[in-house]
Parts: structure tokens; C-alpha cells; sequence
């Protein structure tokens, strides 16, 4: 289950992303969650997934 709180979010998406996965299509497809939703839902709070750095800004 993902947090609520954006920034915990943003946070504990980063930290999968740096430790465990090359990209956020990846991180998506292990655990189970929509890509489009994810990035719709990042977006509402002015964040964005930034593959070149593999991170959510």
C-alpha cells in the first residue's frame, strides 16, 4: 500500500527507485500498481518522474 501524504510518497518512491529499481515501469510492474494513476496522482501535487535521474521531482 502506497502512502497518502504526497510527500511521504515522493519519499518512499524515491527510495525504491534508488535501491531497488532502474526505472518507475519497473517499480510499477513488481509491485502491482498503475503506471497512468501513479504519474496522474504525482502530478496533482507538482511532482513528476524524471527517468533521466530515475527519480520523482
Amino acid at each position: 500500500m502506497l502512502p497518502q501524504d504526497p510527500a511521504m510518497l515522493v519519499s518512499y518512491l524515491n527510495l525504491k527507485l534508488r535501491d531497488y529499481y532502474s526505472s518507475l515501469s519497473d517499480l510499477c510492474e513488481d509491485e502491482d500498481i498503475a503506471e497512468d494513476e501513479l504519474l496522474a496522482r504525482l502530478a496533482e501535487t507538482g511532482y513528476h518522474y524524471d527517468r533521466e535521474g530515475n527519480c520523482i521531482r
